[in-house]
């Protein structure tokens, strides 16, 4: 039951949420307040139970552990099933640390002149209920992030899937910029559109699995399934579809940049460090576990279009003015190193993909909330306006400048290892595969290093201030509305992520034990079923 109580708790916490932002006493933005903390203490308690399935879970074992299997809908073969192995404990710890960081960092969000909407854009009549709304919305996200990563059923997974669209559309669109509901909207579409195309999928493998025995949608039954070349094929395009949108993959991109400038930093953070590693778990977990010999016979096309999204991503990143946009951006191309080792088929590239997934959740949630803070702070996302920012606020300029460090992979840090081992596989696929890869790490640093230099560097930049007038960063006439450096509060939101950039950049063995167990059997899965295929065709 840990598992299923490491689902429930952050929906209870939700409820909570909303119950203190309604009835909580209002003086004084009680409420507000009130819902802020309860979001906060259900998070956390969310993290203590992941941390005691932590504790519970066998590092020496393999396959599926603490599994949990209950009848749902009979007539279909559908389970209530979870379980955890090593994937998809890294990326459920992963989760639930983020979500109360993020949590602290928009501590703000929902108040008047929060300092996240647009200039003329209404908050809404009742304040408390926009803080409580949000609180709300971020633990149910966590909820259903936390079911897909756990769920051992197929049906299981696609509803939960699908349910993450919920609180990801309404956190999009309820809080950000002006643009937030053209935002919203263009994620819901792709992502709904990749949704739809997997439901086709996951008829098929009802249709094959009833003609094969009794009904099952447990994925160590559909593993089991005799499936011809052909139908594996198709099956497998239907779940890979949805799973490029989410990742997300060249060409399926196009919502990413959009979502991420216009959503609060923390949203991103959510979205980009969480919700888009279902995309690449789901790689694993359903296109090479349950169609390893159409995940072989993809592989060239889906190498291809790996290597374009390192490539492109970078090179458009590298363009952006807007500072949110760019990290966004930089998402796509670290997203195509994740598919890349994936797809090589090797131990190295695998453990190096699930450690990537790991590091660049990490990595670029530091970043986005750091920029987020720097956002703030200069009154606009615009990197040629924000100049000279580290003379007064150093502390933020270097907490911007390391996190963009371990964005591009610098040794000592957290993705270093994950970018090596990945590099390393895709030559050993094909030496230009690995050379074209090797250039996203060139573009890596100059994206991160030209935005810093034009952000944090420099003349100081005005600064609008209250009544219009502008401000510089040195602070003007001694007006106390100019910019300061980051508050106790915001350094501490950042400190467990540079501590774990840290540590995992010098002790990377502390993830890599728990991760290669499940490398190999699926390895062996996928090796296992090339010579019966192989003689098939």
């Amino acid at each position: 039951m840990m598992l299923t109580a490491l689902v429930v708790v952050p929906v209870v916490g939700a409820l909570l949420v909303i119950a203190a932002g309604r009835f909580a006493p209002s003086s004084g933005g009680g409420a507000g307040g009130t819902a802020r903390w309860v979001a906060l203490g259900g998070s956390l308690v969310t993290l203590a139970v992941a941390l005691g399935v932590l504790a519970s879970y066998d590092l020496d074992g393999s396959g599926m552990q603490l599994t949990e299997s209950y009848a749902w809908i009979e007539p279909l073969g559908v389970h209530w099933a979870l379980g955890v192995d090593g994937l998809a404990l890294v990326l459920v710890l992963l989760t639930a640390v983020l979500v109360p960081i993020v949590l602290v960092a928009e501590w703000r969000t929902g108040e008047p002149g929060d300092g996240i909407h647009a200039p003329g854009d209404p908050h809404g009549a009742d304040h408390r209920d926009r803080r409580a709304t949000f609180g709300a919305w971020v633990l149910l996200l966590e909820a259903a992030a936390l079911a897909v990563f756990l769920a051992t059923d197929v049906f299981l997974f696609y509803v939960v899937f699908e349910a993450t669209l919920i609180p990801a559309y309404f956190l999009i669109g309820g809080f950000g910029g002006a643009e937030r509901g053209r935002a919203a909207t263009k994620f819901l579409v792709y992502q709904l559109a990749g949704g739809l195309v997997m439901l086709m999928s996951v008829v098929g493998l009802y249709v094959v699995a009833t003609e094969q025995g009794p009904a099952s949608y447990l994925v160590s039954d559909l593993a089991a399934l005799d499936l011809g070349v052909v139908e594996g094929r198709w099956l497998f395009l239907g779940f890979f579809v949805a799973f490029a949108v989410k990742a997300p993959l060249f060409p399926v991109h196009t919502w990413l940049a959009d979502t991420t400038q216009t959503a609060t930093t923390g949203t991103s953070v959510l979205l980009v460090c969480v919700l888009d590693k279902i995309g690449t778990y789901a790689m694993i977990r359903f296109c090479l576990g349950l169609f390893p010999e159409a995940s072989t016979w993809a592989t060239p096309v889906v190498v291809t279009l790996a290597l374009v999204s390192i490539v492109y991503g970078a090179l458009i990143a590298i363009g952006q003015d807007d500072l949110l946009r760019l990290v966004g951006l930089t998402s796509l191309s670290h997203f195509g190193f994740i598919v890349l080792g994936i797809f090589v088929l090797t131990d190295q590239g695998h453990t190096g993909a699930i450690l990537y997934m790991v590091n660049h959740g990490l990595a670029t949630a530091a970043l986005f909330l750091v920029a987020g803070f720097a956002v703030r702070r200069a009154g606009t996302a615009s990197i040629s306006a924000m100049g000279g920012m580290e003379k007064a606020a150093p502390v933020l300029a270097g907490l911007f400048l390391l996190a963009g460090m371990a964005t591009l992979g610098l040794p000592g840090l957290a993705p270093f290892v994950s970018e090596f081992l990945v590099t390393l596989a895709a030559f050993d696929y094909a030496w230009w595969v690995g050379a074209i890869a090797v250039t996203g790490i060139v573009w890596a640093a100059i994206y991160v290093l030209w935005a810093y230099q034009r952000s944090m560097t420099g003349p100081p930049q005005p600064v609008p201030g209250a009544e219009g007038e502008t401000l510089d960063h040195a602070g003007a006439g001694g007006d106390p509305r100019v910019i300061g450096d980051l508050t106790t509060r915001e350094v501490g939101v950042l400190v467990p992520l540079v501590v774990a950039l840290v540590g995992f950049g010098f002790f990377p063995t502390l993830l890599t034990d728990v991760i290669e167990p499940t490398t190999t059997q699926v390895l062996e899965q996928v090796a296992s079923a090339l010579p019966a295929a192989e003689g098939g065709n």
